[in-house]
């Protein structure tokens, strides 16, 4: 019967938890969500990545209650985004997490992280990164063959299957997508949208100012047309009048004229 239950319990697939937190320190908990997030944004438009934080990997069928490991973070191209309890790689086209990250905490011991990257080494995965933030040291390894073989300048490293570009600085580590935009917490990412909805919002404002700027000036410039057809209009009136008393003149002769005060040869 406990062999039965057992067997039964490895087809279940249940939800794990070691009893561990999540993290050990807020700084370390900073960074998994940076990472996590950072990355669900650059990849929310592809449907084929799979993210996840803290979450139990079993890549071994028949063994999912005894071979798990949970990254700090994960990264599977080829699989579907989505609820899960846990990633049963079996039940996902036998596809292993390509991209690990660890953050490192004082808690760690240095046997728990030898037993990571044994895993990660023997299970597949391409590009592994482990990121201390109280001593600011980041460290890489990518797949060569079986093994994963340390990337030996992590400084202005681009990691071939993300696109993302690690910098070191006096303040620590700084994470860039493949457009330069630097990763970002929440609260930063929250205060740039802001930031951009206000330069969108002074936008819109110009262009309205502009708008009435140029609406003014077309008023204006009718206004002028307006005047000057009447301008016109009134001179070609005048012109038609001179014509007229001109042409009544003409029919008068000269003692006419000088009875009326008007010189005969200044009209001629």
């Amino acid at each position: 019967m406990t062999a039965l239950l057992q067997s039964n319990q490895e087809i279940a697939y249940p939800y794990y938890c070691d009893g561990q937190p999540m993290s050990d320190n807020t700084e370390q908990y900073r960074w998994i969500v940076i990472i996590k997030e950072n990355l669900e944004i650059m990849f929310a438009a592809i449907e084929k990545v799979f993210i996840a934080g803290d979450l139990f990997w079993s890549p071994v069928k028949g063994k999912v209650n005894t071979i798990k490991n949970a990254p700090d973070v994960m990264v599977v191209f080829g699989r579907s985004k989505g609820k899960r309890l846990s990633y049963i790689q079996h039940e996902e086209d036998n596809i292993a997490p390509q991209v690990t990250f660890e953050i490192l905490s004082p808690g760690n011991s240095k046997k728990e992280m030898e037993d990571k990257f044994t895993f990660y080494q023997q299970y597949g995965v391409k590009e592994y990164y482990l990121y201390d933030p109280h001593k600011e040291k980041l460290e890489g390894w990518q797949r060569r063959g079986q093994n994963l073989e340390p990337i030996l300048m992590m400084n202005d490293w681009v990691s071939p299957l993300l696109g993302i570009r690690f910098v070191m600085t006096t303040n620590g580590l700084e994470i860039y997508r493949p457009d330069g935009r630097k990763f970002l917490t929440s609260v930063e990412l929250e205060q740039e949208r802001e930031r951009a909805e206000l330069e969108r919002e002074q936008e819109r404002e110009r262009a309205d100012r502009e708008q009435q700027r140029a609406e003014q000036t077309e008023q204006q410039l009718e206004q002028a047309r307006a005047e000057l057809e009447r301008a016109a209009a009134q001179l070609e009136q005048e012109r038609q009048q001179r014509r007229q008393i001109a042409q009544r003149l003409s029919t008068l002769d000269p003692e006419q004229l000088r009875a009326l005060g008007l010189d005969p040869e200044m009209l001629q």
